[in-house]
């Protein structure tokens, strides 16, 4: 579980997050919603402990880590997994090589475990028959699921994703989505994700914050979310022909 309490950040004079508080649970899809420059990256990036808030707390199983020096921050980067938004698998390395990349930075397995431990995740992704193919060689939905494979490599307890479904078309995102859904459950694994995918939001939204102008505005589950009083996410969803659409069925 990670808890944040009243994170506040400022770039020069500009507050980008105000006092933003809230609970993700362990087992379940946490997302982070709402429009360019709401703030969702940089909260991502504070919860991960790229940037430092200027105020708050950031717990991850009743650890503070805005309290951590280098060395807890490095042993604490052992427990937690990274899903980028374009992959970011190294070109020079196989599919194989890139799954097993945070194992040789970060465990102390023998070399034939850490090749046993990157099948088994990579055959978890249904990609073993790729393991020896080149990032290059592979499709965007692919090269997805290769670095979910390689994000999950070190058993995290906490899983990142930011933007996931970036470049995919529709039928790949719901498959990408399902299988972080899926993980996280499997594991009970702490998963955030960043997203603007109104598929995902209805998807897998377990527990859902909607941020606007760096505030918390909306908090809820995905059952909720279409019922909810609130103008700001109401016009930010309704943007959305698929949420409209779902909206007059939910109406009906």
């Amino acid at each position: 579980m990670i808890e944040i309490s009243s994170i506040h950040k400022k770039f020069e004079e500009q507050t980008v997050l105000n006092d933003i508080s809230a609970i993700f649970e362990d087992g379940k899809t946490n997302l982070i919603i709402g429009k360019s420059g709401a703030g969702k990256t940089v909260l991502l990036k504070c919860i991960v402990g790229l940037v430092t808030p200027e105020k708050g707390k950031i717990i991850y199983d009743g650890r503070d880590i805005t309290t951590f020096n280098k060395k807890e921050m490095m042993l604490l980067r052992r427990e937690i997994g990274m899903l980028f938004q374009n992959s970011a698998l190294f070109d020079s390395m196989s599919v194989l090589e890139n799954v097993m990349f945070p194992l040789d930075m970060f465990s102390e397995m023998s070399y034939k475990d850490r090749v046993k431990r990157a099948q088994f995740c990579l055959d978890r992704v249904n990609m073993l028959e790729a393991q020896d193919k080149s990032p290059d060689e592979l499709s965007g939905g692919m090269q997805k699921r290769a670095a979910i494979a390689r994000a999950i490599a070190l058993g995290p307890k906490y899983l990142f994703c930011d933007e996931p479904n970036s470049g995919l078309d529709p039928q790949t995102s719901l498959k990408i989505d399902e299988l972080i859904h899926d993980i996280t459950k499997e594991y009970q694994i702490t998963t955030i994700v960043n997203t603007h995918d109104m598929n995902s939001v209805m998807g897998i939204g377990d527990h859902i914050l909607f941020l606007a102008d760096g505030k918390l505005s909306w908090e809820g589950k995905k059952e909720e979310i279409l019922h909810t009083d609130n103008e700001t996410l109401n016009s930010f969803l309704f943007s959305s022909d698929l949420v409209k659409k779902v909206k007059e069925m939910a109406n009906k």
